[in-house]
C-alpha cells in the first residue's frame, strides 16, 4: 500500500512540475506527434478517459500497468481513417507468463498518400511523387507488486520519414494502476508517456549547393554543402485517471471514467466517458474529450461493440466500433478487432 501511494505521488509531482508553464501552450514544438493519435475502439469512444480502466489490449497504449491483470492471451487490430486523409494503424498483442508477469508487443503506424513534388520553377510538379509514414515498435513488461497494485513499462522505438529524410528516437512509458477500497472499488491509474530522446530530420534532401560570396562572379557558386536542421522533443504527457463502476451485476454493468491530461505540447484538459455492457457482450459507450482545453477541437465520442464467444473454443472476438468529434477537423471512424483466448 505504501508503495502504491509512494509512486503514485512521484507521478503527481511530476505533473505539478509541468504546470508552471501552463500559460504557454507549446502546440506544434514536438516530434513523432502521431504517438498521440489514440488506440482502441472502447477507449476513443469513452473520450480517451482509460487510464484508470485499461482492462483490454488498449493498456499497452494507455497504461502498460493494466496488461499485468490481464489472465488471457489478447491480440487487438485497429484501422482508423485519420485526419487529412491519413491512415492510422495499431497492432497489439498481450501475453501472460504465470508468474513472471505479463508481455506484450505493439506496432503503430501512420502513413501519408502519395503527393506531387512541387518546386517554385515547376509549382504544377516535377512528375515526380513523394510520401510520409511514421511507425513505433514497443516492447511491454507489467507485472502485479500486490493483489492491487500493477506497474508496468514499455520501450519504444521511433520513426519517421519524408521522401529521402529520415528521424529515429527510442522512448518509454511508466504506467501503474491501484485498485482502492473506495466506492465500488474505485480504480487509480497513473502513466507518463514518451521520456525519451529528441527527433532530429536527416537525409540527402538536407544537401545543397552553396554560394560563400554571391556578389563576388567567378567563384565556385556550387560548393557542396549540408542543412543543419534543428532536434525536437517527443510529446511527453502526463495522464492521471480515476474510474469505478456504479453498478455491477452479471448482466449489466456501468464504469465511468475520467482523466487528467497534462501533455508537454499543449494546455492541460479533462477527458470523460463511461461504458454500459450487458451480459458482457453489448456494449455502448459515450464520452467527451479535451474538456476545458483553450481552442481545443475534441468534442464528443460515442461508439458500441460485441463480444461473441466461438463456438467449441475458448477463444472469444470482439468488434468496436467508435466515432470522434474534431470540431473544424471533421470526425474520425475507428474499426477495432480484439481476439481473446
Amino acid at each position: 500500500m505504501k508503495r502504491a501511494l509512494f509512486i503514485l505521488t512521484l507521478f503527481a509531482s511530476f505533473s505539478y512540475s509541468q504546470s508552471f508553464v501552463s500559460n504557454v501552450s507549446k502546440v506544434g514544438t514536438t516530434a513523432a506527434v502521431f504517438l498521440e493519435i489514440p488506440v482502441g475502439g472502447r477507449a476513443i469512444a469513452m473520450g480517451g478517459s482509460f487510464v484508470a480502466v485499461a482492462n483490454d489490449a488498449s493498456a499497452l497504449y494507455w497504461n502498460p500497468g493494466g496488461i499485468a491483470r490481464k489472465g488471457k492471451i489478447e491480440a487487438m487490430f485497429q484501422y482508423t481513417n485519420w485526419l487529412a486523409d491519413t491512415k492510422f494503424g495499431f497492432i497489439g498483442i498481450v501475453l501472460p507468463v504465470a508468474s513472471f508477469g505479463t508481455l506484450g508487443a505493439s506496432l503503430t503506424t501512420l502513413t501519408i498518400p502519395d503527393m506531387p513534388v512541387t518546386t517554385v520553377e515547376r509549382p504544377e510538379g516535377t512528375g515526380e511523387y513523394f510520401n510520409a509514414n511514421d511507425f513505433a515498435i514497443s516492447l511491454t513488461y507489467a507485472r502485479n507488486l500486490t493483489d492491487r497494485f500493477s506497474i508496468g513499462f514499455n520501450a519504444k522505438y521511433i520513426q519517421q520519414r519524408i521522401w529521402h529524410m529520415s528521424a529515429w528516437a527510442v522512448a518509454i512509458d511508466v504506467g501503474t494502476l491501484f485498485k482502492t477500497d473506495f466506492f465500488k472499488g474505485m480504480t487509480i491509474g497513473a502513466t507518463i508517456y514518451n521520456f525519451g530522446t529528441s527527433m532530429r530530420m536527416y537525409g540527402r534532401d538536407a544537401r545543397v549547393f552553396y554560394d560563400p560570396d554571391p556578389n563576388k562572379y567567378g567563384n565556385n557558386d556550387r560548393i557542396p554543402a549540408m542543412l543543419e536542421t534543428d532536434s525536437w522533443q517527443l510529446p511527453l504527457n502526463f495522464q492521471f485517471g480515476i474510474s469505478t463502476y456504479i453498478f455491477n451485476t452479471e448482466n449489466n454493468k456501468l464504469i465511468i471514467s475520467t482523466d487528467a491530461v497534462n501533455p508537454s505540447d499543449n494546455y492541460q484538459y479533462i477527458n470523460a466517458g463511461a461504458e454500459y455492457s450487458f451480459r458482457d457482450m453489448f456494449f455502448i459507450r459515450g464520452g467527451y474529450q479535451m474538456l476545458f482545453l483553450k481552442d481545443g477541437e475534441g468534442g464528443l465520442s460515442l461508439g458500441a461493440g460485441v463480444k461473441m464467444q466461438v463456438p467449441f473454443s475458448n477463444m472469444k472476438i470482439q468488434f468496436d466500433y467508435a466515432y470522434n468529434d474534431y470540431g473544424r477537423l471533421k470526425g474520425v471512424h475507428t474499426v477495432v478487432l480484439s481476439v481473446e483466448y
